[in-house]
Order: structure tokens, then sequence, then C-alpha cells
């Protein structure tokens, strides 16, 4: 594979796949965040932050034109001992984990009624997950949820977006002290959706966060995976897989923000495509401040191109203030098929469409395993076969 350090910004390789370099401007977004919507300016895709997005199939979410018309269809299922809730705008819990850093994350924020907030009580140790899903009804919605575990909780959270919808959100992951949380979000959209949205989670003392974002469907998903540390010795393993399809513009920006001492963070996201302008763009921000002593911390990027016509954007960002950490570092690779495997499978009787099948199961094989959850990772299996049908046929 073609290592993304090694290829000029904007740059075409064989088979137009295209990769931007290691960016060198700041991790930091160039407008401060604000629940104000008011405080961003509308963007006009010259943005660092909007480069990559195509303004025009966001339906109005980046410009206020895009008023509430719609709805969702959400329903939670959580075991006994969690608390389900709807707040009101004033409830204190909301903003914690934090606060909105784009114009859409701001208007979703400034635009929802009602916020969901579902709490797991501290000591909780939930033998079943919390299963959140969110079915698009039509039309523009925007929305608000808050998970909250205290101190010590121990709790597995799925959230499954379905159905067709212009939707602008934020979710916050609140962890206590101790606290172990693993979330599952699924973006299954149908092929005419819109999806915006920004998860925050503050990560208490010695607590631990997972995340597995999956992205399948939409016409256009930007979401906004974010991690800040409340303490020392909070753990973040951030992961994702993506499958990119005909005309898909799929869009995973991460900013991890160390500023807690002896804290750790591993990131993997993993991305196929496959069909013409399918367009993939991942960033990874890790900023390393000052008072961050003792941080180990890795991010990597790898994407498998299975046609001709699709587009990956990879800009991995470090930003270190200070030397006495105990590591850093981070890797994006783009490439297609590897010739050599395909050659020692069908030398040994594998048919090559099968063989094809075989090397992408492999390739998103530890991701999906992180999910812990055997329907699920069944039924995201059977979707990633059901896209390889395409590219394989």
């Amino acid at each position: 594979m073609a290592e993304a350090q090694n290829i000029p910004a904007g740059s075409t390789t064989t088979g137009a796949i295209a990769v931007a370099a290691e960016s060198t401007v700041a991790t930091r977004m160039s407008a401060p965040p604000s629940f104000d919507v008011a405080d961003f300016p509308v963007p006009h895709g010259r943005e660092e932050e909007w480069r990559f997005t195509p303004l025009e199939r966001l339906r109005g979410l980046h410009d206020g034109t895009a008023t509430p018309n719609g709805g969702v269809k959400a329903e939670v299922s959580a075991p006994d001992g969690v608390t389900v809730e709807t707040v009101g705008r004033d409830d204190s819990r909301l903003g914690r984990a934090g606060v909105p850093v784009d114009r859409v994350a701001a208007q979703a924020y400034s635009s929802f009624e009602k916020a969901t907030v579902v709490t797991v009580p501290k000591e909780t140790v939930l033998e079943e997950p919390i299963r959140l899903s969110v079915q698009g009804q039509g039309g523009v919605s925007y929305g608000h949820t808050v998970f909250e575990l205290g101190a010590f909780a121990e709790a597995v959270v799925v959230i499954d977006h379905v159905g067709d919808a212009v939707r602008a959100a934020n979710v916050e992951y609140l962890l206590g002290d101790g606290a172990k949380l693993t979330v599952v979000s699924v973006q299954d959209w149908d092929d005419t959706a819109v999806h915006c949205a920004q998860h925050s989670a503050l990560v208490g003392r010695d607590a631990t966060f997972k995340s597995v974002v999956v992205t399948f469907g939409g016409d256009l998903v930007r979401l906004h995976p974010r991690v800040n540390y409340a303490g020392p010795g909070g753990e973040a393993e951030l992961y994702g897989l993506y499958f990119t399809d005909n005309g898909q513009h799929q869009e995973h920006r991460l900013l991890v923000d160390h500023e807690a001492p002896n804290c750790r963070s591993n990131v993997v996201y993993k991305g196929a495509l496959q069909g013409e302008d399918a367009h993939a763009v991942w960033i990874g921000d890790v900023v390393i401040r000052a008072s961050a002593l003792g941080t180990d911390t890795y991010e990597l990027n790898r994407n498998l191109v299975l046609t001709d016509g699709a587009r990956v954007d990879s800009v991995p960002n470090l930003e270190i203030e200070t030397g006495e950490i105990v590591g850093a570092g981070h890797a994006s690779a783009t490439g297609r098929f590897d010739d050599e495997q395909l050659f020692y499978l069908m030398a040994r009787g594998v048919p090559e469409k099968e063989a094809r099948r075989l090397v992408v199961r492999g390739f998103f094989a530890e991701l999906v395993q992180q999910i812990g959850l055997p329907d699920l990772q069944e039924r995201l299996i059977a979707k990633i076969e059901e896209e390889l049908e395409e590219s394989v046929a």
C-alpha cells in the first residue's frame, strides 16, 4: 500500500485514487467552540474544516435554511435499573461533554426541542446493552442525546440509524471515575439521507471509553467523534468501519484532546470504497497539551479501493506541546487489493471472486470483532457481503 505521507497533497495515483498528504495546519477549528450558531460564519467550502465537504448536499443544515419539517422515531430499550428521561433545554447535564465545534452542531444544539438523557447509576454493571433505535421518517430534524455513567458503572450502548432523514444531532457520553462504556453507532440510512453529528465523550479519572462507528448508508454522512479527559488515567479506543459506495460522501473527523496526565488513546479507522464518485474523508486530530504528561497515543487510517473512480482524503494530525510522553504516532495508507494475497488464495484453488471477498472480510475483521455483540456482528458482516456483491460481480 502507498503511505499517504509519501503522496503530495492533491495528487492522483493510478485508478483515480486521490489521497491528501499530512496537513500542516493546526488541528483546532478556525472558530472557537460555541453553543450559539451565530458565532459561526456560514461556510463557503474554502475553510479548512469544510474543504472536503460538498456543501450543496447538506440540504441547508450549514446555512440555517433547513427548518424542522420532519422527524425520527426514536426508541430506547434499556435493562432494569437504567433511567431514561425526556428533558428540556435547561437540564444541567446538556452540553457538559462538549461544546459544538462547527455551525451544523451549533444549529442542532439551538434547534432541538427535547433531549433524551439515559443514566446508568454508579457501580451498576449491565449484562445487556442499551439500544437506541433512530428511524428517519423523512424531512429535517434535530436531536440531542446524553448517556451518563456513574462512577464504576459498566455499559454497552448501540445506536442504530435507519430510514430517510436530513438529520443533525449532538450525542454526549459522560463517564464517571472508573466507568467503562462501549458505544457502537451504526449509520445504515437509506441512500437519500443526510446525517451530521458531533459525538462528544468526557472520560473521567481511570475510566475507559470505546467507540465503534460503522457507516454504510446515506447520501452524505459527516461525523465528529471527540474525546476529552476529565482526570488522569483515562483510556479511549476509537474504531471505525466505513464502506463508501457509488456517489456517497462519508466523512469522519476525529479529535482526541489530551489535557490530563497519564491518559491513553488508540484510533483505528478502516474504509473500503467502490463506484464512481465514492468519496471518503478521514481527519484524525490528536492534541497533547503541555499538562498531559505521560500520554500514550496512536492513530491509524487504512483504505482499500475496490474500483476506479473512488477518492480518499486521509489527513492525520498530531500536535504535541510536551516531550514528557510515553509515545505518539500516526499512519495513513490507501491502496488496492494486495495482489500477493489474491495470488496466494487463487493458487490454492480459491476462485477470484471468493478470494476478493475473503481479503475484504479479513481487512475489516479486527474492527467487527471489537463490537462484541454476536447479533450485530453477524448483521454487519452480512451488510459487507451485500456491498461486496457489487464490486466483485
